[in-house]
């Protein structure tokens, strides 16, 4: 049942709306709520709050006073500005749907869940194929980035309680500069009041909803660069050009910022950061040896010998019974009635644009159940113009599966979108980026457009407040160094025609060789691409395999080659690493310190507890995690993660980390 705010938020809408201009006493007595308040200021503050929730859904609310009685203040919905809010092309605004597809609404904030909404009230057709080859991305959805970004947009300072690596969480207050993605993370950058500093802030670890304070006044960098600053984290006086040594197609992030060969054994990385370059190659331990500096190469047997060591002595499960379990956060993502109304009037809108539309269509073009959307209905069909009776209410049918809405004119109309939402779907879109192929130019005509409307938008606020046009380009931030272009671009245009192909026709299937994470060598493939899915910085490809004659995942930047249609099948040859395929079975338990506190979040750890006596390490449960990455990040973290249990992982982490101390102590 909706609230009796939405409610009167529509019948406001739809009163003044239906007619040229109103006058506030009027408005005040035909609507409900206004003429049964307790008392006229009563009435004055519930309008005044409906008023900014009416210009916060992008509708043009005009207060105008009249020219022979200045005590008199008429309202009307300027007609002149009900064109579409973009003028997007067909592509466009299907990739711009699509980026608005990589949220999950249910956990994201306010600004998320009401994009879609908006963009659904433009009135545009998505492009059906174009809709099916864009890649589906993924992006962290927290429902603390709607009052971040609001807080950066309008200036102001904001507090929260926040879970640092060291121990328990603690309440900080920031002033936040800029809010942008990382390598698919949310990071919060800003002045922290109470150590007067700069600071970093992962939005995941944030375990309150923010609350806005005062209006910020320390000095703000001219432009600032959360890429720069997270890469400063890991800097370093010490730097120098690595000379490494690889098997053939591993380690092949390394690979593409040396921008070599991929089959190259030696290489040399471009001058990088003692702490950077280590943990780079700790990543890639299993398959690199470190052969100069001869520092860094003493450095790498260390802290390899010394991993094997701590997993071949006894783990101390006993820490597991006295672990107190540690709450989590408990931040509510409820839906608000601005992102209710933005919902209901889209889909009037959307309906009246095109006639009829079938209910179960409708529900799925707004992200929700079609019981959700008779709710909706049943909502549209109580409400109307006010003033004119209850005759002239919306007329609203869903019956026979067919929705029709009827005398509902004033919410046809395009709702624009906020400085804060327009970040949110350019973060949906730099999730699609990596995988676009040659849909890039439409993401990145796209991106221009919306950049252009919020610079726009911004360019009224005052010199001191940062501009959401800064706040946008700070979410463009990629780890582009890590792939190849020309590589990248060769197979994305092979899956892309692929996906245009016509099913079972020869242009539909592709012959890769594949380099997996798993196991030594490479496997040649033949596949039947389904789809791209973009997860954080990586992307995917799902297709149907006939060497393991089934659906799979493939990493993108794991196609080493696309090979001649034919080519034979085959797997890799067996090596003598040890083969990490699929996933762990059942529980595993990390002990981790506040260097290693990344892996719990990065894996979804399951459950957290802290042991006893020490507030800066933590206790993981991950279930059945996949065995390449989480060994992988085990040995990145530099002795900062142990595994606990069970007892075969410990060993294949020592048999990891022997291997690599034997080839950097030949």
């Amino acid at each position: 049942m909706a609230s009796k705010s939405v409610e009167r938020l529509l019948n406001v809408i739809m009163t003044i709306g239906s007619r040229r201009r109103i006058d506030r006493a009027k408005l005040f007595a035909v609507i409900p709520d206004y003429a049964a308040a307790v008392s006229d200021q009563a009435a004055e503050r519930m309008f005044e709050r409906d008023k900014a929730a009416i210009l916060a859904l992008g509708l043009p609310l005009v207060s105008e006073r009249d020219v022979l009685d200045e005590n008199t203040v008429r309202y009307r919905i300027d007609t002149a500005r009900s064109g579409a809010v973009l003028d997007l092309t067909t592509e466009e605004y299907t990739v711009l749907l699509a980026a608005s597809r990589a949220w999950d609404a249910t956990a994201a904030g306010g600004a998320a869940r009401r994009v879609r909404a908006k963009l659904l009230s433009l009135g545009h057709d998505a492009d059906p194929d174009l809709l099916r080859r864009t890649p589906r991305g993924a992006v962290e959805s927290l429902p603390v980035l709607t009052p971040l970004l609001e807080a950066v947009v309008a200036g102001r300072s904001v507090r929260f309680d926040y879970r640092a690596a060291q121990g328990a969480p603690a309440e900080r207050r920031v002033e936040p500069w800029v809010v942008g993605v990382h390598d698919g993370h949310w990071y919060v950058h800003g002045w922290d009041l109470d150590r007067s500093a700069a600071r970093v802030f992962r939005a995941s670890r944030i375990e309150s909803f923010p609350v806005e304070g005062p209006a910020a006044t320390a000095p703000r960098p001219e432009s600032p660069d959360l890429e720069d600053v997270l890469s400063r984290m890991l800097d370093s006086d010490d730097r120098a050009e690595a000379l490494v040594r690889a098997a053939p197609y591993k380690a092949l992030a390394l690979r593409d910022r040396a921008g070599v060969a991929l089959d190259q054994e030696t290489f040399r990385l471009p001058v990088l950061p003692r702490p950077a370059a280590r943990r780079l190659l700790l990543a890639e331990a299993r398959w690199v040896e470190l052969v100069e500096p001869a520092a860094w190469r003493a450095e790498m047997a260390e802290v390899l010998g010394a991993i094997a060591g701590t997993h071949e002595a006894p783990a101390d499960l006993a820490v597991l019974e006295t672990a107190v379990p540690r709450t989590a956060p408990r931040i509510r993502a409820s839906s608000q009635s601005g992102d209710h109304l933005s919902r209901l009037i889209s889909a009037a809108s959307y309906v009246m644009t095109r006639g009829e539309v079938a209910l179960d269509e409708l529900a799925a073009a707004l992200g929700i159940t079609e019981k959700q959307l008779v709710l909706d209905l049943q909502v549209l069909f109580v409400c109307g113009d006010m003033g004119a009776g209850w005759e002239d209410l919306i007329e609203a049918e869903w019956e026979h599966g067919t929705v029709r809405v009827r005398n509902a004119e004033p919410l046809r109309r395009a709702l624009s979108l906020s400085a804060v939402e327009s970040t949110a779907l350019l973060a949906g879109l730099a999730a699609l980026e990596p995988g676009g192929g040659q849909a890039a130019e439409v993401v990145e005509s796209a991106r221009a457009k919306l950049l252009a409307a919020v610079s726009g938008e911004a360019a009224e606020a005052p010199a001191a407040v940062p501009s959401a046009a800064e706040v946008s380009q700070a979410l463009t931030a990629d780890e582009r160094a890590a792939r190849t272009a020309d590589r990248a671009e060769s197979v994305l245009e092979a899956v892309h025609a692929a996906l245009r192909a016509e099913e079972g026709t020869p242009e539909a299937s592709l012959t890769i060789r594949y380099s997996s994470a798993d196991r030594e060598g490479t496997s040649v493939r033949t596949l039947r691409p389904l789809r791209i899915e973009s997860d954080g910085a990586r992307s995917y490809l799902l297709a149907r395999c006939e060497l393991a004659e089934g659906e799979r995942r493939f990493r993108l930047d794991r196609i080493v080659e696309l090979l001649p249609a034919g080519t034979p099948m085959s797997r890799p040859a067996p090596g003598t690493s040890p083969a990490l395929a699929g996933r762990a079975e059942g529980e595993v338990w990390l002990r981790l310190g506040p260097a290693g506190h990344w892996i719990a979040e990065s894996f979804a750890a399951a459950e957290v507890r802290d042991p006893a006596g020490d507030s800066a390490a933590s206790l993981a449960r991950l279930d059945s995690p996949v065995l390449a990455p989480l060994v992988d990040a085990v040995l990145e973290s530099a002795g900062a993660a142990e595994v606990l249990s069970p007892a075969s992982l410990r060993d294949t982490i020592v048999t990891a980390a022997r291997a690599g101390v034997a080839r950097h102590t030949q």
